[in-house]
């Protein structure tokens, strides 16, 4: 009796508008990459009206591709793991912490952030779908101080006391977006950090609403906290404030985000 494979890989395809080969190659995989980005939404609306967040492979990809919504992380990465394995990439899930906000590295944020090693050619090549305005658009190269220029921005990933830091270059300064260690995250810790990121009071993700979408020029959409950023290819800035009765409108149009409850 044959299985029935975890996703539908032409349902997939044509939720990110891709019509390129189906094969585990770099060139196929910087291009799923950018294609996701672009065309499935960072958001968190699920945690912020406390609804479950399941990380089943079936749930996922009724969500983010049968429904056309988005997610975060767990949700994002989690699902494009099974689509990179499913092409036959040798793809695991790797724990890291996030440090957009906790810039002295004495200090230790969670281990709350899922992304991607994929191994090609005796390489091992970095994917990360799911880190909001930061999500890449293209894998990187696992290798210390290489400067790696994507689509829309600069990266590179640094290597101090056996820890990586994964880096990207904004506002003329390297920014830490996160630290692994090549850790492995398997789904049992998944499990425990989603449900700790969705529920827990102090998470940032159950008190404001955010959403992130890279464009194809080059430019990023982001929503956090009332306030909707377009980041121009060129690095400018347009920011204003979206009030409260203009939100779904925000969503819908710029993300192609419907409210769940619609």
């Amino acid at each position: 009796m044959n299985k029935k494979p975890p996703v539908c890989l032409s349902q997939y395809f044509e939720r990110i508008g891709y019509q390129g080969a189906v094969e585990n190659t770099l060139e196929v995989l910087h291009a799923l990459t950018r294609a996701h980005t672009q065309t499935i939404p960072f958001e968190n609306l699920d945690v912020f009206l406390k609804k479950p967040i399941h990380l089943e492979t079936e749930a996922l990809f009724n969500k983010l591709v049968l429904a056309k919504r988005g997610g975060y992380c767990f949700e994002q990465n989690g699902l494009f793991l099974q689509i990179l394995l499913q092409l036959g990439f040798k793809a695991r899930p790797l724990a890291a912490r996030v440090r957009l906000r906790v810039t002295d590295r004495l200090e230790m944020p969670a281990r709350t952030h899922l992304f991607i090693s994929v191994e090609l050619g005796g390489q091992q090549w970095l994917t990360d779908v799911g880190v909001g305005g930061y999500s890449l658009t293209q894998a990187l190269l696992w290798q210390e101080n290489l400067e790696q220029d994507t689509l829309h921005d600069r990266r590179r990933l640094m290597h101090e006391a056996g820890r990586w830091f994964h880096q990207v270059w904004t506002d003329n300064h390297w920014l830490d977006i996160y630290e692994f260690w090549g850790e492995e995250m398997p789904a049992s810790d998944q499990k425990v950090a989603n449900w700790y990121t969705s529920t827990y009071p102090e998470s940032s993700f159950t008190k404001q609403i955010m959403a992130a979408r890279a464009l194809p020029n080059g430019g990023r959409l982001s929503l956090l906290d009332g306030e909707f950023r377009h980041r121009h290819p060129d690095g400018r800035v347009i920011a204003h404030h979206v009030p409260s009765d203009k939100l779904k409108n925000i969503l819908l149009e710029q993300f192609a985000i419907r409210w769940p409850e619609e």
